[in-house]
C-alpha cells in the first residue's frame, strides 16, 4: 500500500452537542436508539445495540469526544477502512495462546464484552467527519467502508488459520453509512424532540 493512502494515528475530537457551551442534553440512551433505528435484523451487530440500551448504562455524555485512530487505508475505488489493533489476550492465563482463541466467535464475544463496537461507530463518526471536509463529492455510502479490528496475538502471516471464511484475529464490520450519518447528526444537535 503506497504511503500516500494510509493515514496511522489520526486524531480526532468531537463536540457534544455544542461542547464547552452545550445546547442540549446528549444521553448513552439517545446513542442507543439510534443505533437500533439504523441496523437491519440481519446486521451482526443487532445484540449489541439492545445491550447498548440498557438502562444500567444510561447517562449524560458533555463535553467532547477525542481520541486517534490507528490507521486509515483509502482503497482502489476511493473507499476508506478503518483499522484499529488489539493485543487482548483471549486465553486463559495459565492457557497456551493459539489462533483458535481469536476464532469469529470467540472475537464477537470479546468485542461485545468491551463495547467495541461503540468505539468502531465513534472513529467511524469522526472519518465522516474528516472525509466530508476533504474528498470532493463525498458520499458516506461510497466512501465509508467499514472497520477492521485486527487482533495480533490471533493473526499468524504464515499458513494463517481460516475457520470458514474468516481468519483467526481478524473481525470486520460495516455499520450502515446511514448510522454514522445519524450518530454524527445526534452529537452535533441532540435528539429530537
Amino acid at each position: 500500500m503506497a504511503r500516500a493512502d494510509r493515514l496511522d494515528e489520526l486524531g480526532f475530537e468531537i463536540p457534544l452537542v455544542g461542547g464547552s457551551t452545550p445546547r442540549g442534553t446528549l444521553q448513552i440512551a439517545d446513542v442507543a436508539d439510534v443505533v437500533r433505528a439504523h441496523l437491519a435484523r440481519t446486521d451482526p451487530m443487532v445484540d449489541y445495540a439492545r445491550r447498548l440500551g440498557d438502562p444500567a448504562l444510561d447517562g449524560v455524555l458533555r463535553g467532547y469526544l477525542n481520541g486517534s485512530m490507528d490507521l486509515v487505508l483509502r482503497l482502489p475505488g476511493g473507499r476508506f477502512v478503518l483499522v484499529d489493533y488489539k493485543t487482548n489476550r483471549l486465553a486463559a492465563p495459565d492457557e497456551a495462546l493459539t489462533a483458535w482463541h481469536y476464532r469469529p466467535e470467540a472475537l464477537d464475544k470479546e468485542m461485545v464484552a468491551a463495547h467495541y463496537p461503540l468505539q468502531a461507530l465513534l472513529y467511524s463518526v469522526a472519518l465522516h467527519r474528516y472525509l466530508r471536509w476533504r474528498v470532493r463529492d463525498y458520499s458516506p455510502d461510497r466512501h465509508l467502508g467499514g472497520i477492521l479490528y485486527l487482533f495480533l496475538r490471533g493473526m499468524s502471516a504464515v499458513d494463517p488459520a481460516v475457520p470458514g471464511d474468516e481468519p483467526c484475529g481478524v473481525w470486520s464490520w460495516r455499520p450502515p453509512a446511514s448510522l454514522v450519518v445519524a450518530l454524527s447528526d445526534l452529537f452535533d444537535t441532540g435528539p429530537a424532540s
